[in-house]
């Protein structure tokens, strides 16, 4: 089902209805992570929840934005042959895929990868996006399977696509004199929902550095994700594609005004509190951070580079070549630095698995600049 037109307002008048109680319920004032999780993931009304088609190709067919798997199967057939290393590594025939989107990515290594994986997990909260999953993965149904959270004990391989730039951040705001954590109230007239600011202790890195008016994200939900998969994980690998940066360049004075953006239609706009539940709200993500959690809660960090140098290590550089020109177009929007070849990058996380090295890290490993 694809909401459109009034039934898209109504989607989004019943969702601010449902956070301006919220907001009453707190006091007044939400913090952002709480007004993001509700937007994004409220039962029946939020972004992921109410039965958009999200991801696709084209804004023609209803979605919004467009992740690798669905640009090209290159993505998911290089990325295979790093799954196979790892999970010959841990000794393991079992994955596990955080946010599958359309399903696109496990069909993929599912058909590449065939009795190697023995069980491929899900976790996925939104029920309209698990049945599209369940009809791209239909051929393997004895194989896929679903989960509502992170199972207690994990062994093989995580993956995880464009999945933590969509958990819930805070944010912080510099008047020039002093730090506010930037929540969200009720306003007046056409403006139901305000940003409102309190004083508060927290600080971003580098706040030294940053100037007056700075807003700028904490991303403390995705680091205690990776931390508590770090804690459960008994011996595997872990690997995160998204589009982010190392500490340094995310809070850099010339990154004053943060990297928080909707998506809608396959357009990009930064107004958060409008059009609520039916675009996407994202934040880039602070690999630094991402990092820092994973080791401090035991996960070894394996690896961590571009997306295009972890892609070009896997391989697709043969596919392409074996690929009709069509094909090898669609993969070059993996690789480009000015489409996602750069702005994406790889995080690979290990435990108990202390001398392997993962192939995509072969070559341009970049730890060294988280």
């Amino acid at each position: 089902m694809v909401h459109t037109g009034n039934d898209a307002d109504s989607v989004s008048t019943a969702l601010v209805a449902r956070i301006g109680a919220a907001i009453d319920g707190a006091g007044g004032w939400l913090p952002f992570s709480a007004f993001m999780a509700m937007a994004l993931y409220e039962p029946g009304l939020g972004y992921y929840a109410s039965g958009r088609l999200v991801v696709g190709r084209m804004p023609e067919g209803g979605s919004d934005f467009v992740t690798a798997p669905e640009l090209s199967p290159l993505f998911a057939r290089a990325l295979a042959r790093q799954v196979e290393e790892a999970l010959a590594a841990s000794g393991s025939d079992e994955v596990w895929e955080f946010g599958a989107g359309s399903g696109a990515l496990a069909a993929e290594l599912l058909a590449a990868l065939g009795p190697r994986i023995r069980r491929y997990s899900i976790v996925e909260l939104s029920a309209p996006l698990r049945e599209r999953q369940r009809a791209a993965t239909r051929e393997h149904a004895g194989v896929v399977g679903w989960l509502d959270a992170l199972p207690e004990r994990m062994n093989g391989v995580v993956l995880g696509n464009e999945v933590l730039d969509a958990m819930p951040v805070d944010l912080l705001h510099f008047d020039g004199g002093a730090w506010f954590e930037r929540g969200v109230g009720r306003g007046e007239g056409e403006r139901a929902l305000v940003f409102s600011d309190r004083p508060t202790a927290l600080r971003p890195p580098n706040a030294a550095a940053l100037p007056a008016g700075t807003t700028t994200e904490t991303h403390a939900q995705g680091e205690a994700f990776v931390a508590t998969l770090a804690e459960r994980m008994e011996r595997g690998a872990a690997f995160f594609v998204d589009y982010g940066f190392p500490e340094s360049e995310y809070y850099h004075p010339q990154r004053a005004q943060g990297t928080l953006m909707c998506h809608r239609e396959h357009r990009s706009d930064p107004d958060v509190l409008a059009d609520v539940g039916i675009k996407d709200i994202t934040a880039h993500v602070d690999f630094t951070g991402v990092a820092l959690a994973g080791q401090d809660a035991g996960f070894d960090v394996a690896g961590y580079t571009s997306q295009a140098r972890f892609l070009l290590n896997c391989g697709i550089g043969e596919l392409m070549e074996r690929g009709s020109l069509r094909a090898r177009a669609e993969a070059a929007m993996l690789l480009n630095e000015h489409e996602m070849g750069e702005l994406f990058k790889v995080i690979a996380f290990t435990k108990g698995l202390a001398e392997y090295a993962p192939l995509g890290f072969a070559a341009g490993d970049r730890r060294h600049r988280l």
